[in-house]
């Protein structure tokens, strides 16, 4: 008979640690959450101090029934859900359904899915900690009464199926304030110029910015203002005046928490917010690794601290100087500091193992694997190394009443950049300068100026994770909130992505304003901000969860109830298209369904004519010279296929590239999976290019 019962969430985490434990153990999945509110009523007691009204989850009698049978036979039950108020809140409700007293120490918890960690915890169990509880019952119950209570209000006076909630309304302002900041930016205009100079003694060039007068920085706004300093150029000389040598240090990156891991996801990996964490469960819940079996390889992926433990600073160390040398490691222990705010409840995304070189292991990896794995390796590898420094010089021209300064940046020394260096948003790269070698006094020849006339530039559009960083910056959402965030205001249709940007659609902006001028509080930034740290204090046991629901819903129901008699129903009109409805003539229009845009004729119901807006990829179909066009199968995977189908049965899940097909003049395909790696789309062509 089983001695022991485990009970975790997921069956890919149960197999895992199932492996650990021995045959006195029984691991079985509760398939995350098996009690929750009911989702046809609000399901909270307003007017009985904000009682949820738990029911099991539809579909899980017979689950539930078979953990209850098995914790009737097991001399003890192990509670091992996520290390997280989620995870806190279903071993608590299992505890609940499996009549385990309170006091009972059966919850275990650990921060990576090793045999060491899983072993550990099986030896220090500890009561459900109800602040946990409490804090997450919060969260459910206020974002409840949020989403109830404001949806019907949404879809009585603007649109069925729309959703009001307490992170995504602010999170959607922050898209339509971007937006209207964009529309109303007014370009100024400012001028630069630039010295090409040349050493007399090496004819080495070399580039100088203007940069003022003496010491004086100089703002040169017109084309007026650049022809007086060109004027005041003509026949000068160009003097060193000095020469500055000096030394940069570049440290490392943190390791990563929740949001960064996300926001590098997306730079270096394209991954969306829900691939990268889809991709990450996976690769912290186990992987049959070729020789070693079943393995956790990350540690618990949904954190804010940037914490790593002793042993796994010192084992990384004595990695990196058995791989690279003792130069390469810092002469401290680097220790990270974490965000005001943050849960320092486990620590930052690291690998479990990291003789588990990504290389090494990658043949039991799916490619998304190997590559999220990779990026979270190495980013904790370099994160435990030296700086890298760079020898660095200025150089200050004199010419006429103005300076010029050139910048050089040499690396001496990569540290952690031989592993790994952080993307960037703005797309711009550090690269090395080399200047000559000047001496001050010494005359350099001019080549040419080149003036540049710019204006200065809006704020940019949020990327999904540049939105992610400044959520997180302003304290909206937790980590476990980024991802469904941002995926159901899409799914919405508040906001849409264009070539990866977010831009507020018509509904997104109208239902804003809405509840601005109705529901400030709902969608301002600081309040939102304010009332995560009060659902932090909870979690620490500062503060009561339903005084905290007391405080805030009599003023909400009354602004609520204000609303419904004020505001009249808004129409939003469709956008017009300019493709004409073959059936009845009439321009047919956009509209937004459960997967996407479509055309849809306005005659309806008396025409009833619908179809698919398919996006143009540019190029001519190989076989029929009709246009290809973009398409997505049912689970939204984009493919390419020829608009005459099904006449015409052209497709590719390959990218087609911009070059023709030298033999055949056919459109090329950017090959997956293999870099600059060309193939011609033409079935019976068997060109191919690699780069």
């Amino acid at each position: 008979m089983v001695q022991y019962l485990v009970i975790v969430e997921s069956p890919a985490k149960a197999k895992t640690i199932g492996k650990f434990l021995g045959k006195d153990f029984k691991v079985e999945a509760s398939m995350g959450h098996i009690r929750d509110l009911p989702k046809s009523q609000l399901g909270v007691d307003v007017e009985n101090r904000f009682e949820p009204k738990y029911i099991s989850i539809r579909g899980k009698g017979e689950l539930i029934q078979k953990l209850k049978k098995h914790a009737s036979q097991a001399d003890k039950v192990f509670l091992a859900t996520d290390p997280d108020r989620e995870g806190e809140a279903i071993s608590w409700h299992l505890a609940n359904l499996l009549k385990l007293e309170q006091t009972d120490k059966c919850r275990i918890s650990f921060n990576e899915i090793t045999k060491n960690a899983v072993k550990s915890a099986i030896k220090s169990p500890r009561q459900v900690d109800m602040n946990l509880v409490d804090a997450q019952q919060a969260r459910r119950v206020l974002d409840r009464i949020v989403g109830y209570q404001m949806s019907p209000f949404l879809w009585k006076k603007v649109r069925k199926g729309l959703s009001a909630g307490r992170v995504q309304s602010v999170a959607v302002r922050m898209v339509v304030d971007r937006e209207e900041d964009i529309e109303s930016f007014v370009p100024e205009e400012y001028w630069t110029l630039d010295a090409m100079l040349l050493d007399p003694k090496t004819s080495a060039a070399f580039e100088a910015k203007l940069h003022g007068m003496s010491d004086e920085k100089l703002h040169v706004t017109s084309e007026k203002q650049m022809d007086l300093i060109l004027g005041d150029l003509n026949d000068a000389r160009y003097v060193i005046t000095k020469v500055k040598k000096g030394e940069k240090k570049r440290a490392p990156s943190p390791p990563f928490v929740t949001s960064t891991l996300q926001q590098e996801a997306a730079r270096k990996l394209g991954f969306s917010l829900k691939r990268t964490m889809s991709v990450a469960q996976q690769l912290y819940e186990g992987i049959n690794v070729k020789g070693t079996g079943l393995v956790g390889l990350i540690t618990y992926m949904r954190t804010d601290s940037a914490r790593i433990s002793k042993e796994a600073q010192t084992e990384a160390r004595r990695f990196i100087s058995d791989k690279y040398g003792e130069k390469f490691i810092p002469e401290e222990l680097r220790v990270y500091k974490t965000k005001s705010g943050a849960q320092d409840a486990h620590e930052a995304v690291r690998p479990t193992h990291i003789n588990f070189e990504p290389d090494s292991i990658r043949d039991s990896l799916t490619p998304e694997q190997y590559k999220l794995y990779k990026l979270i390796w190495e980013r904790f590898i370099a994160s435990q190394m030296a700086s890298a420094l760079y020898d660095t010089l200025t150089i200050d021209i004199s010419a006429s009443k103005y300076i010029f300064r050139a910048y050089g940046s040499n690396i001496r020394f990569k540290g952690f950049m031989k592993v790994y260096v952080e993307g960037r948003d703005d797309e711009k790269e550090e690269k090395d300068v080399t200047l000559p070698e000047l001496k001050e006094g010494q005359e350099v020849n001019l080549k040419k100026l080149e003036p540049k006339q710019h204006f200065t530039q809006p704020p940019p559009r949020y990327t999904e994770a540049t939105l992610v960083k400044a959520l997180e910056e302003k304290g909206i959402g937790r980590p476990s909130t980024y991802a469904p965030t941002i995926t159901t205001i899409i799914a919405r249709n508040y906001i849409e992505k264009e070539k990866k940007l977010l831009v507020p659609t018509e509904l997104g902006r109208v239902v804003t304003l809405l509840l601005k001028e109705h529901f400030q509080d709902i969608v301002d930034v600081e309040f939102t901000a304010h009332m995560e740290e009060k659902l932090d204090e909870i979690e620490i046991g500062k503060r009561n969860w339903v005084e905290l629901l007391e405080e805030f819903y009599p003023s909400f129901n009354q602004t609520l109830r204000q609303a419904e008699k004020e505001v009249e129903h808004i129409k939003i009109e469709d956008e017009e298209s300019d493709i004409p409805c073959e059936k009845c003539g009439r321009m047919m229009v956009i509209k937004h369904g459960r997967f996407g845009k479509f055309l849809a004729c306005p005659g309806f119901p008396e025409c009833r004519n619908a179809k698919p807006i398919l996006e143009d990829a540019g190029v001519e179909c190989p076989e029929c010279k009709a246009r290809v066009v973009i398409k997505k199968t049912k689970k939204g995977k984009k493919y390419y296929g020829c608009e005459n189908n099904p006449t015409c049965s052209f497709m590719t899940w390959d990218i087609p590239a911009k070059e023709k097909c030298p033999e055949c003049s056919s459109f090329l395909l950017k090959k997956k999976g293999g870099k600059q790696h060309l193939i011609c789309s033409n079935s019976k062509c068997t060109y191919e290019k690699k780069g």
